[in-house]
């Protein structure tokens, strides 16, 4: 990844004290059940464009059964999606598009996995904007657990529509 992104340390927060829970990210982002990849986020800057999050894993998690047996790993697309559902809820409560837009995935460039995420471990996701438009984002985001980077990757992000709308309410 290039240096434009700031450094931030991903050990440097307070994890016990999300500024938003499950329930503020589930005001914000429609996925439910297996498909919600955040517990919880942590910073968010608007001026800097970043944003930190996290997703506690637990040896009950759907994948982890079947992924894989005896050495469970979280799959690299799961991380991806997380970093992305971090991006989607950035553009949504920073108001970067407009009211009720649901921001899509749109690609994944220059990924890079590292270290494995086993069941039990803390993923903690840093976002920085790298292009943070109503019509077009792109993240890099970083994935650690604890100290240690677990994966890379630059989200493009796209709105989809209004979420009323594509849901046909």
């Amino acid at each position: 990844m290039s240096a434009e992104a700031p450094v931030i340390d991903p050990t440097a927060f307070d994890f016990s004290k999300p500024i938003a829970g499950i329930e503020e990210i589930r005001a914000v982002n429609p996925h439910r059940y297996e498909f919600e990849m955040l517990t919880g986020i942590v910073h968010v800057d608007r001026a800097a464009h970043t944003i930190v999050g996290f997703k506690d894993t637990a040896p009950t998690d759907f994948w982890a059964r079947g992924h894989m047996p005896g050495f469970p790993l979280l799959p690299g697309v799961l991380m991806c999606e997380a970093g992305a559902q971090l991006c989607g809820y950035y553009y949504v409560t920073q108001k970067i598009g407009d009211s009720g837009v649901l921001l899509g995935l749109g690609g994944i460039d220059e990924v890079k996995f590292v270290r494995q995420v086993r069941p039990g471990e803390r993923l903690v996701l840093v976002a920085t904007g790298v292009k943070v438009h109503r019509r077009l984002t792109r993240f890099r985001v970083t994935g650690y657990v604890g100290a240690d980077r677990a994966f890379e990757a630059l989200i493009t992000g796209v709105p989809l529509g209004k979420l009323e709308e594509l849901r046909g309410a």
